[in-house]
């Protein structure tokens, strides 16, 4: 007989083995998953969820990742519209300026730290928008990197600010203007371009699922 934990979800309350997660304890209790369940394992940020356990705080979190536990209230988030200003990358400054002029309201920032607190992946959220703010893209880019878009920490921001758009804009930026260039990816992509590589794809998407595996974890994995 399989561990089990009392869990709420939507208020009406499951017994579903404690070892699941919180997405496969939904399924387990009979939910049918169409929309915000993304890559089922981790990293696109579609199932953002908010729970509290009984008595305690209300904490953010990615639903397939997130083990249940005994007594834990669960809701998930619908999709939040982050605001997307339009560029073309090709003509955006490289400073604070392009901060200003698409995404002013990171100025109106008033240092909550509710961002950060609510991220997902623990990033310090309010850390990279101070770099925003100063135009350090690099740095921005840097404690971004690992941003799944989830939307989370904007959901939460006073000031309405579209935390993971700036951080996707400073990777851009720091990726095209300030970023070494790496001429084995330019060399790699334009093979891409030319289809040096369409017979060897072709070969491995006939492949058997396992033997994919096998390939993939055995790789040559290059300096």
């Amino acid at each position: 007989m399989e561990s089990m934990v009392n869990i709420y979800l939507y208020g009406k309350k499951y017994a579903v083995p404690s070892n699941l997660t919180i997405m496969r304890a939904m399924e387990y209790a009979g939910y049918q998953l169409k929309r915000g369940c993304g890559c089922r394992n981790g990293f696109c940020g579609a199932c953002a969820t908010i729970y509290r356990i009984a008595g305690g705080e209300l904490k953010a979190c990615l639903a397939c990742q997130t083990k249940v536990e005994e007594g834990m209230f669960i809701a998930t988030l619908p999709f939040f519209p982050l605001v997307k200003q339009p560029y073309d990358i090709e003509k955006v400054s490289v400073n604070e300026s392009i901060m200003m002029q698409l995404y002013p309201e990171i100025y109106s920032c008033i240092g909550c730290n509710a961002c950060t607190n609510a991220c997902t992946q623990e990033l310090n959220v309010m850390q990279y928008i101070a770099y925003a703010q100063r135009g350090e893209f690099e740095k921005c880019a840097e404690e971004s990197f690992d941003c799944v878009m989830c939307g989370v920490c904007s959901s939460r921001c006073p000031a309405g600010i579209s935390h993971p758009q700036v951080a996707l804009l400073a990777r851009r930026i720091n990726g095209k203007y300030l970023a070494p260039e790496s001429k084995h990816l330019t060399q790699r992509v334009q093979e891409i371009k030319d289809g040096t590589f369409e017979e060897l794809l072709e070969k491995l998407m006939n492949k058997p699922i396992d033997e994919m595996k096998e390939l993939y974890n055995n790789r040559e994995i290059e300096k």
